[in-house]
């Protein structure tokens, strides 16, 4: 469901009819003219239980909004919870006692701006391990200012995760279609998101001196993004597509400051991908979930911002590849979903990842 009322109480009476005794999945746009606080505060008082995230754009059918709020039903919600201090380490993830008959699904809004992510969710997995599959992303602000962004009934926080483990089965594919260009190179060293040595050289000039030949293109003082978002990193895996890292900006001393972290001695390509690249992976990744499932009531969409930021008006091709796809199979699937900073899925028998610039399209049934 799609709210565009900024009236607070017609917004609670819509995500209380829509989940009538289920929690709600809430998923604004960043330029939503509300006070989350006070719709907090009156979701609260009318017993909604809910998780959500504020995002860059919001996803519903076959649109994309950077004003609305996009509703789902977490139907056979066990729990939800909210993790303060990501960048600390310190903190616990609650324990859980999961039948090994049922099938569950961890969905999860974390705030993309944040530091340790993968530490986050590589504690979801020691907890967790292979008896859940997962889903969610990053939260945040296009602007790349870290402000709170993740709510539950206890509030809206940043530097924060918030998830909830449903009794229900997830079809998750998951593809980027970005493409090689040059490497391996070695991160000699890193710094969480931070990468301080490529080649036991200055990173930046080690990238810029692919990229610029490549492109054709020469790096100034105020341009970095706008080259950078066609030419990322993708972290080296064996018999599976790479795992993107998005380079933001560089800093004074010639550091790249990546969306989410890098370890040292990590083996990275620089990648490269055309409009037809990245759409026939979104509709990849569509094929591979639908492949998998059989009665699914929702598709839930996470896609990274920098693809619409790289494709522009073309990016409307890739969200009508995944939509198309998804209801000529399943014609009466609800489809929403968000645009976001760092995509989260657990995916075949792989472990649990923290991508950037990917397509993540999950099923749930």
């Amino acid at each position: 469901m799609l709210i565009t009322s900024i009236n607070i109480t017609e917004i609670t009476e819509a995500i209380s009819a829509h989940v009538n005794e289920d929690a709600a999945l809430i998923t604004i746009g960043e330029h939503t003219e509300i006070d989350i606080k006070e719709l907090i505060n009156q979701l609260n008082t009318s017993g909604v239980n809910f998780m959500g995230g504020v995002f860059p754009k919001v996803i519903h059918g076959n649109s994309i909004f950077d004003k609305g709020i996009v509703i789902n039903t977490l139907n056979n919600l066990e729990s939800i919870f909210l993790i303060e201090n990501i960048s600390s380490k310190n903190y616990t993830i609650p324990v859980v006692s999961l039948d090994k008959n049922q099938d569950y699904s961890l969905f999860t809004y974390v705030d993309g701006l944040t530091s340790n992510i993968s530490h986050y969710l590589s504690e979801l997995y020691r907890n967790y391990g292979m008896q859940t599959s997962y889903f969610g992303g990053g939260a945040g602000s296009l602007s790349l200012e870290q402000q709170p962004c993740v709510f539950t009934n206890k509030g809206i926080f940043q530097d924060a995760a918030i998830f909830g483990i449903l009794s229900m089965s997830s079809r998750i594919g998951v593809k980027h279609g970005w493409l090689k260009i040059e490497g391996p190179f070695i991160i000699t060293k890193a710094e969480g998101n931070i990468i301080k040595e490529i080649n036991w050289k200055n990173p930046f000039e080690v990238y810029k001196e692919v990229v610029e030949a490549h492109s054709g293109k020469t790096f100034t003082d105020d341009n970095f993004f706008d080259i950078a978002k066609g030419y990322p990193f993708g972290i080296v895996k064996d018999n599976a597509e790479c795992i993107v890292r998005d380079p933001l900006m560089v800093n004074e001393n010639g550091e790249l400051i990546c969306v989410g972290e890098l370890e040292d001695n990590t083996l990275v390509d620089i990648l490269n991908g055309s409009e037809a690249s990245l759409i026939a992976a979104a509709k990849s990744a569509t094929e591979e979930s639908i492949k998998q499932a059989v009665n699914p009531n929702k598709a839930i969409i996470i896609d990274c911002i920098s693809r619409i930021l790289y494709l522009e008006d073309n990016f409307n091709k890739e969200l009508s590849a995944i939509t198309d796809t998804l209801k000529e199979k399943f014609p009466e699937v609800s489809i929403g979903g968000a645009l976001t900073l760092g995509e989260i899925s657990s995916y075949g028998e792989g472990f649990l990842e923290f991508y950037n610039k990917t397509t993540v399209v999950g099923l749930f049934e």
